[in-house]
């Protein structure tokens, strides 16, 4: 089974963070206002903001990842709203852009563990390709195709920017230019700090440089403990090979999340045209639509993969604080929730899983029935036998270790740490 293999895949990650580490990673990154961005970059961080490239004219990169929140989404909807009248609601929780430049591209270990990609499914392999698709998803930026995007592209201000670095000839290749677009992001989402900074709390404590309180000291030997949180056989906290620890090992998991009915694509009624009704054929107790991450409905080659379905990628807990909501689905609204969840989701499971009226409702109920058995229950905390893994207490001390992950602080000034307001005082 390579929901169990974690630790196999981890050095060959490492070992590809290691070599794109030189491309901006680092400890001690200074804030993006102290660095020269080169060209490329700097018109990347303008087509990140750019709100004209959509035809709504409302939503840009920024509009769902905001520096603020370590470039995830801002409040507590569990999905963003795009189209081509910023009224149609997406289908999944804006993950974070902060480190994603260390993911390898998506692969298979020789022990068959599925690692990499970007998105929660992994189906691209580079951050280029990742800027590229909200331009035309029809539930995003919704450009219809490239030559809407270029024909955007020719009436902004930076145009002389962009055919300096890329060419005029390039506005007459449509796919051309939505490739140099792409690449103009990533180029910003490389070189700028502020998205993989490694100056945490934890940054400083490993350091030398501060030390952690008896919580936070308590939260991250549970977090390592493989009999209680056993967090880190999947979000590693160690460094490695020179690259401080990333908290993902960028493979996949399927933990069983329960569904959430605040997503209109769970509404078994729902008419959107971009949902497909993939659970129709089942009948009760499945609903209508279910997203299976891996095996679609976003991702299509690895569809007749069917242990794959229901997992997702494994994200960073760098700046987790920041992140809320939780999980692919944004089912969770706090760290508290999350590690709770994971410490009692069997025994306690009518706390969790609920029909859309409220009602207690089946285990693992965003899955179809039959597919119940890829959920992870054989690693720590999942075992359904050694559940709970962890007190009341404990969990507080793990949120606490949690929340030192947050970038941006000073240990000179540790006073001036912008702590988030899900976390306790230091």
């Amino acid at each position: 089974m390579w929901l169990g293999n974690h630790l196999r895949s981890r050095n060959a990650v490492y070992a590809f963070a290691l070599a794109v580490g030189a491309c901006g990673g680092g400890g001690g990154d200074a804030p993006s206002s102290a660095v020269a961005l080169s060209p490329m970059a700097a018109l990347g961080k303008t087509l990140f903001s750019d709100r004209a490239l959509s035809p709504s004219g409302q939503q840009s990169c920024v509009s769902c990842h905001l520096p603020s929140r370590a470039f995830a989404s801002a409040g507590t909807a569990p999905v963003m709203d795009g189209g081509p009248n910023g009224d149609l609601p997406g289908l999944r929780n804006t993950p974070s852009l902060t480190y994603a430049l260390y993911a390898p591209p998506f692969h298979f270990e020789v022990d068959g563990t599925p690692v990499g990609g970007f998105f929660r499914d992994g189906r691209v392999n580079t951050l280029a390709e990742q800027a590229v698709e909200p331009f035309l998803n029809p539930f995003e930026m919704a450009n219809k195709d490239a030559s809407e995007l270029v024909s955007r592209l020719r009436q902004r201000p930076y145009l002389d920017r962009f055919t300096s670095l890329f060419g005029s000839d390039v506005l007459n290749q449509p796919e051309a230019a939505l490739n140099a677009v792409g690449r103009a992001i990533a180029t910003y989402e490389t070189e700028a700090p502020e998205f993989h900074r490694f100056d945490s709390k934890f940054d400083a404590y490993t350091d030398g440089k501060v030390s952690f309180s008896a919580s936070e000291l308590n939260g991250l030997r549970l977090f390592n403990d493989t009999t209680k949180g056993n967090c880190a056989s999947c979000h590693p906290s160690q460094a490695n090979g020179g690259v401080p620890a990333l908290f993902t090992d960028f493979t996949y998991d399927n933990l069983g999340v329960p569904r959430n009915a605040a997503i209109p694509a769970n509404d078994d009624a729902n008419q959107l045209f971009y949902v497909p009704h993939n659970g129709t054929a089942l009948g009760d107790p499945d609903h209508v639509y279910y997203d299976l991450g891996l095996c679609g409905p976003l991702r299509t080659d690895l569809a007749a993969m069917t242990s794959l379905c229901g997992a997702f990628k494994v994200p960073s807990l760098r700046n987790v604080a920041l992140t809320a909501p939780y999980f692919h689905n944004g089912e969770m609204a706090t760290l508290h929730d999350v590690v709770g969840y994971y410490v009692t989701r069997n025994s306690d499971a009518a706390h969790w899983y609920h029909a859309p009226d409220g009602m207690p409702d089946r285990l693992y109920n965003d899955l179809p029935a039959w597919l119940k058995g890829n959920v992870n229950t054989h690693e720590m905390p999942y075992i359904p036998a050694a559940q709970p893994a962890l007190s009341a207490t404990e969990i507080d001390d793990v949120v606490a270790f949690l929340c030192t992950l947050t970038d941006g602080f000073d240990p000179k000034n540790p006073g001036a740490y912008n702590q988030p307001d899900q976390c306790p005082n230091p």
